[in-house]
């Protein structure tokens, strides 16, 4: 039950609230997603010479880069398995910053500012406008029979 009010949490938040949270969820999420969407189309040509701080080679890192930007993004803007999918767009962010920009804000400011972004989304959680206040919901419904 706790994981379920986790994952899918009940939402007293007013109705203002969890209107501004769907309105970022989309435009942020639209904005990161176009990010992953053009590393995607130009996978071939980026792969080269995309940054590996793992040691995991260019072609795995861009993989993980463009699953977190784009496919996570998609489920992010519907409030999909919403606090999952952030966690990839986190540690993406946090390793762009951090590690690619070296904490550099004239590099890094971009990923900085979606870091921070995601970071206050995740604590706040999806709002009352999303897929998984829907499956919280239909799942609470079907435990209380």
């Amino acid at each position: 039950n706790m994981l379920i009010n986790f994952l899918f949490p009940r939402y007293a938040n007013r109705y203002g609230v969890s209107l501004f949270l769907l309105a970022m969820r989309v435009f942020i999420g639209m904005l990161f997603m176009m990010h992953g969407l053009d590393k995607a189309v130009n996978f071939n040509i980026l792969v080269g010479n995309f940054p590996d701080p793992f040691g995991i080679g260019s072609f795995a890192t861009l993989l993980l880069v463009v699953f977190a930007e784009l496919f996570c993004a998609i489920f992010f803007i519907f409030g999909l398995l919403y606090r999952i999918v952030m966690i990839p767009m986190i540690i993406a962010m946090s390793v762009a910053f951090f590690g690619i920009h070296q904490s550099d804000m004239t590099q890094g400011e971009l990923a900085f500012l979606y870091l921070v972004i995601f970071v206050l989304m995740y604590i706040a959680g999806p709002g009352r406008f999303s897929l998984d206040a829907l499956i919280g919901k239909s799942i609470r419904k079907a435990y209380n029979k």
